[in-house]
């Protein structure tokens, strides 16, 4: 999990590199001295993370929409890429409702088209497609999701990524095995961290109510998430990369979340959120009529655990507190990339410790 090594030198293509999730990966490619070749929409958000990290000027960086089949064609195979890691997503439940039909296109139909650069190469030996915890038909119960658990989100987010994952399955069987390109999904839970400008989430709620002197407004303060730090499900990401590239067998369906302890209450996720930034920061619940929402969802990471001995590295409240820094240190106008890495040598370093 801690050694990326395998990625130095290697070409790879990342769609949503300009988003959250997608900025912070490909700094650890790039720093790991992997030739990225990024394809995605222009950053969602002003401020951006992906322009403060400043790793546009490291990396190959294309603007582009994954539901364009053919400009999304011409610039992955002019990369040639060897391992493809696929982020781009329209991601938020909320703007799901508002914009069913696009959600669909850009998480459905984009999927497609990626799988077809990928069906239609001759260098590419790992693709992970990289989905959500939602993928799973809710039944509100108590304990964790297994990946052989019926897919069938809600909303139209959830679903679209459900369908998203039945046609990487296709694609796999169909084609992409007797190719010799190893091919899983991974469906990490909520996560947070330094740089997630995104509306309608609570952690960047938090931090503009935050800096703003305000109280938080919290919507639904009982629902239960799986929450983790951003660094968590990247290194899992890169991890099952690199290793069925070398183990076609250990492809697969892979669930990424915290251990139990970290699967808490949204209030309770503010109550921490509150404590680390201090300034007697506080929350009130604003219950709006808003669209369907799980109330219980977590996961069960028996699988990755035992195929990978993977573990998680970070429990929620030092995954806050890292968060917490890097707002304050971004409130500060400080230096961005540098926080960056500080942080990925902090996480890297508790992993040596660990002795992952």
């Amino acid at each position: 999990m801690r050694d990326v090594s395998f990625y130095k030198n290697k070409r790879v293509f990342l769609t949503g590199h300009t988003g959250f999730k997608g900025s912070w990966l490909a700094k650890i490619l790039v720093d790991a001295g992997a030739v990225v070749t990024g394809y995605s929409l222009a950053a969602p958000t002003k401020p951006a993370l992906f322009a403060l990290s400043g790793i546009e000027r490291e990396m190959h960086s294309v603007i582009g929409d994954v539901r364009d089949a053919e400009h999304l064609s011409h610039v992955f195979h002019a990369a040639r890429p060897e391992v493809v890691l696929h982020l781009a997503a329209q991601p938020i439940v909320r703007e799901s409702y508002r914009d069913p039909r696009g959600t669909y296109e850009t998480n459905v139909m984009g999927t497609v088209n990626l799988l077809e650069c990928v069906r239609q190469s001759d260098t590419v030996a790992s693709f992970l497609n990289v989905t959500t915890d939602k993928v799973y038909e809710n039944k509100e119960w108590c304990w964790g999701y297994r990946e052989n658990e019926p897919l069938d989100g809600y909303d139209p987010y959830s679903n679209s990524k459900s369908c998203s994952e039945l046609v990487t399955h296709s694609y796999a069987k169909s084609f992409l095995a007797e190719q010799g390109v190893a091919v899983s999904t991974a469906r990490a839970g909520n996560v947070i961290g330094g740089g997630d400008f995104a509306q309608d989430r609570i952690v960047p709620d938090c931090i503009r109510a935050a800096i703003a002197g305000e109280m938080i407004e919290v919507r639904n303060p009982n629902s239960t998430r799986p929450y983790q730090h951003v660094l968590e499900p990247l290194y899992a990401y890169l991890m099952i990369a690199a290793r069925q590239a070398a183990e076609p067998t250990l492809a697969g369906w892979y669930n990424v979340g915290p251990d139990e302890c970290d699967c808490l209450t949204t209030g309770d996720l503010v109550d921490l959120f509150c404590k680390a930034w201090g300034d007697g920061l506080t929350w009130e619940t604003h219950m709006a009529n808003g669209p369907h929402e799980a109330n219980f969802l977590k996961l069960d990471c028996s699988k990755i655990k035992r195929v990978f001995q993977w573990q998680p590295t970070w429990h929620i409240g030092e995954a806050i507190e890292k968060t917490v820094a890097w707002a304050k240190a971004w409130q500060a106008e400080e230096d961005i990339a540098a926080v960056m890495e500080a942080q990925i040598r902090e996480f890297t370093d508790h992993m040596n410790q660990r002795g992952e």
